[in-house]
């Protein structure tokens, strides 16, 4: 950008690997990324999310508070992840929801897994190391290792053959 300004958000409590790349407009709030990642423009990654080591996480994705993710993960853009399956913005009294009124469902993905273009992930579950997740698929349930997912809801398709070309 003209005169060097890359504007982006990046909190205190922030922990950048080795030779991390940030896009301009990335916003991150407490916590880990690892070594020789990228992350992609408008990507925002919260409190307590741990990326691992040369993962590139592409843009517009979000990663929410109770994700882990792997070593060598490519996650697609436009990825969101979800950790509360039932969300409301007020109590049943009608107050405004804090921290202790809600459930936080963590999420893994494990190494070398890839999760395309616009996938939803849902909270509580793991997907597998060396995993495909199809481009649109939703994920409702644990993704064993090596397999290819897709759809709404995602189904097992296959086994991928090579994992981490």
């Amino acid at each position: 950008m003209a005169g060097g300004f890359e504007p982006r958000c990046v909190a205190d409590d922030v922990r950048l690997g080795r030779d991390v790349y940030l896009a301009p407009f990335v916003n991150l709030y407490g916590c880990e990324i690892g070594d020789e990642t990228r992350i992609g423009a408008f990507a925002e990654i919260t409190a307590g999310v741990r990326v691992g080591t040369r993962c590139k996480i592409s843009s517009h994705t979000y990663i929410c508070t109770g994700v882990t993710i792997g070593d060598g993960v490519f996650v697609g853009h436009g990825v969101m992840f979800i950790n509360d399956r039932d969300p409301s913005a007020v109590t049943s009294a009608g107050e405004l929801q804090g921290p202790r009124d809600w459930q936080l469902l963590s999420t893994e993905v494990k190494d070398r897994a890839s999760i395309g273009t616009g996938a939803v992930i849902m909270g509580g579950i793991v997907i597998g190391a060396g995993a495909l997740v199809g481009a649109g698929a939703v994920v409702t349930h644990d993704v064993p290792d090596g397999a290819v997912v897709a759809g709404v809801p995602a189904r097992l398709l296959a086994a991928r053959k090579e994992i981490g070309r």
